[in-house]
């Protein structure tokens, strides 16, 4: 027949007690265990001080942990936030240029507090950086955005201001016209986050092409 229900607490409880006599360090091997456990309501002699000192520095590296997390998470969302402002401020400065790549590698790059900005575009345009059939679908993939640390092919996205890429972004240029992109590059890499970073380079993107598909209505 089976136990009743507090008899059967009251056995496992005695198996649990025997295995911790056992096996004395069984806790102390495990003190993530301490902060799944009840403290005692006064501490009588060494062992239980022991214990409890363990809970508690148990109970301190968890709140260190979850601080640092905060802190980390505080961090992120204070780029990304910074970002945001920088991005309206260069999707302002394209609203009324007429020539878009030209805007791009001069008022972008203090806009958006990055090293450098180039217009890259397959086959070649006026004032855009010309990159070969097929590089975009290399580069980028299905992605709108891509961050990298220290690229291998800057030089040809990047040109004179390779040397300046400690971390770069490519950013899809959606318009009618031919594959493009925007490449923005930096020496401090907390200027690009790979993480906060890609809604709003996505929206420049974007902006990016608006305004081209303007000036072309335009020429």
């Amino acid at each position: 027949m089976p136990l009743p229900e507090r008899e059967a607490e009251d056995a496992a409880a005695d198996q649990v007690a025997a295995f911790l006599r056992a096996r004395p360090g069984f806790l102390a091997e495990r003190p993530e265990l301490y902060r799944a456990l009840n403290p005692p309501q006064r501490i009588h002699g060494e062992v239980l001080a022991d214990h409890m000192m363990a809970m508690l520095r148990a109970e301190r590296r968890h709140a260190a942990a979850m601080a640092e997390q905060a802190d980390g998470v505080l961090a992120a969302g204070r780029a990304a936030a910074g970002l945001a402002s920088r991005v309206q401020d260069a999707v302002l400065a394209l609203i009324d240029a007429r020539d878009v790549a030209d805007c791009v590698a001069h008022a972008l790059p203090g806009a958006l507090a990055v090293d450098a900005a180039s217009l890259c575009v397959e086959g070649g345009a006026a004032g855009a950086r010309p990159l070969p059939a097929g590089t975009l679908a290399r580069l980028l993939g299905g992605r709108d955005v891509v961050i990298r640390d220290t690229p291998s092919d800057a030089v040809l996205l990047h040109g004179e201001a390779a040397r300046l890429a400690r971390r770069d972004a490519l950013v899809r240029v959606p318009w009618p016209g031919a594959p493009t992109l925007l490449a923005l590059v930096c020496r401090d890499p907390a200027a690009l986050e790979s993480g906060p970073c890609g809604g709003a380079l996505a929206f420049l993107g974007r902006a990016v092409g608006v305004a081209l598909d303007r000036a072309a209505d335009r020429a």
